[in-house]
């Protein structure tokens, strides 16, 4: 599934069969991004693992790892892609593992918001502590399958939420699809959850600035990966990012 240029927050709160379609990106893999020399492992601070070191950057992503790392790893995603899906459940214990926490590469999450599902997802990811948007994001993508056959489950009811007013309405499709009972099993407060999604401005917030990267940085679709600034075409899974993160220097 592809955005428009720009996004509005009516396509947003479109009906649930939006809400529930494929993602990919367009194109074939193999890609390079880019090559260069072998990069030294960087010990992370005393006490911690580079993983646990999160950044808000200047795009409000979420950087985990070393924020000086020579290389740069930067996915733009969407909750209910289940390719993105695929991509964490396959590579991110990995990357995690092997790349960020040898301080060598930092990740960095930014929502490419497709649906309105998707939005008060996302807007949940980040209702708690920075540290806790990527881990969250991660636990979304591994009970996809739990997550996404709520809300199919309960098409009727998401309809219905679409339909209230705006400081109700993504509190209702978190009631109506269980989103409150996932994040709350999770640590986020179903007090806390629900005085994020009644924050209108801060959900809009959201959607805008996805849409306004979307349009800057030339992403049409989830999962979109940047090596060191450079888009890297094509490639969708952790079988395609794992060889350019070597060629870059993380060998």
């Amino acid at each position: 599934m592809t955005i428009s240029r720009r996004m509005k927050i009516a396509a947003l709160l479109a009906p649930l069969a939006l809400a529930i379609s494929a993602c990919d990106s367009a194109g074939s893999e193999g890609e390079d991004a880019i090559a260069g020399e072998p990069v030294a492992a960087v010990p992370a601070p005393e006490g911690q693992e580079w993983a646990e070191v999160t950044t808000v950057t200047e795009q409000q992503g979420h950087q985990i790892g070393n924020p000086d790392a020579a290389i740069k790893l930067v996915e733009y995603a969407s909750l209910t892609c289940p390719t993105c899906a695929s991509f964490s459940q396959a590579g991110f214990e990995t990357l995690r593992d092997e790349y960020v926490n040898s301080g060598r590469v930092s990740f960095e999450l930014r929502p490419l918001v497709l649906n309105g599902y998707d939005l008060v997802l996302s807007r949940l990811a980040r209702c708690s502590t920075d540290e806790a948007v990527v881990p969250l994001s991660e636990q979304v993508w591994t009970n996809f399958a739990e997550v996404m056959g709520n809300a199919q489950q309960n098409g009727a009811a998401m309809e219905q939420a679409m339909s209230l007013p705006e400081d109700q309405r993504f509190v209702g499709v978190a009631e109506a699809t269980g989103l409150f009972e996932f994040f709350a099993a999770r640590g986020l407060s179903r007090d806390q959850a629900r005085s994020c999604l009644a924050d209108v401005d801060s959900v809009k917030g959201l959607a805008d600035r996805s849409s306004q990267q979307g349009e800057e940085f030339g992403v049409t679709g989830t999962p979109t990966f940047f090596v060191n600034g450079q888009k890297v075409e094509g490639v969708v899974n952790w079988e395609g990012v794992e060889p350019i993160l070597q060629r870059a220097g993380a060998r």
